[in-house]
């Protein structure tokens, strides 16, 4: 019997497919990325799924999402230049180890998680980050306590910091979020302030655990530096479009978003 004979003018067309198509995928994906985060945040939605999606395995898929958002960070930090000299030295260098000390646990302990625990973890993950960012508005406007008397729950600032660090270095969704709350909740009064010092450890973690993914070959560097150049160029574009868009829209989007991410990985097993 003879066999089927082979199409190759349609593998060819295929492959062609592929070749456009994934690139344009992860592209279009970090550049509404980049606009999210300089909106509201919740990028991390948008470029891990795309990763995944491509056929990039989920730890590798993680970690170059990390790298492909982090551009944002520092902008963001030079952005509170003046929030953060007015801060003690002593505090700065102290936050800022806490958070390199647990970027790097976090990101170590993410590439240790075998890949079908992390599989099954992802779901949770992106339903835990995409609650977060629903409540965000409420966590961070928690009142302090009157003027002149001390926070309560300050002195557990640095052990909060620490956890949300390695949080932040094993899956970086929600991370913004978290680390407001832990400002607002432990007495941190000033908003500036506490956006400058998230925007900081946020950038200080995320070096440190990208680094720490390049050094163990973690990242798919192709995807990464087309998708940091589409994030970066959503940046710009969205920091135009803050000033124009509705915040309630946009955060609707985003947890739109996380929602059906969620309930995509959960459907995939």
């Amino acid at each position: 019997m003879t066999a089927a004979p082979s199409h190759p003018d349609g593998l060819a067309l295929l492959a062609w497919l592929d070749s456009v198509w994934m690139p344009l995928l992860l592209a279009v994906a970090a550049f509404a990325a980049g606009v999210l985060n300089a909106i509201a945040g919740g990028g991390s939605f948008l470029t891990f799924p795309a990763l995944v999606f491509a056929g990039v395995p989920p730890i590798v898929a993680n970690a170059t999402s990390a790298l492909a958002v982090s551009p944002g960070y520092l902008g963001s930090t030079l952005g509170f230049r003046a929030e953060l000299a007015q801060l003690p030295f002593q505090r700065l260098r102290r936050e800022t180890l806490i958070a390199a000390a647990g970027g790097v646990a976090g990101a170590l302990l993410l590439l240790v998680t075998p890949a079908q625990v992390f599989q099954g973890l992802i779901p949770w993950l992106l339903l835990f980050a995409t609650a977060l960012f629903m409540l965000g508005p409420w966590l961070v406007n928690r009142r302090p306590p009157p003027e002149g008397q001390a926070h309560p729950a300050a002195r557990w600032r640095d052990t909060g910091l620490a956890g949300v660090a390695v949080y932040g270095g094993y899956f970086n969704g929600g991370l913004g979020i978290l680390l407001m709350a832990l400002y607002t909740v432990t007495g941190e009064k000033n908003l500036h302030t506490t956006n400058a010092l998230k925007n900081l450890n946020s950038l200080v973690l995320s070096i440190l655990s990208v680094i720490t993914f390049a050094i163990a070959g973690a990242i798919a560097w192709g995807p990464a530096i087309l998708m940091m150049v589409a994030a970066t160029a959503g940046g710009y574009v969205g920091a135009r479009w803050s000033k124009r868009l509705p915040i309630v829209w946009v955060r609707g989007v985003v947890i739109a978003t996380g929602l059906v991410m969620s309930a995509l990985f959960f459907w995939r097993g």
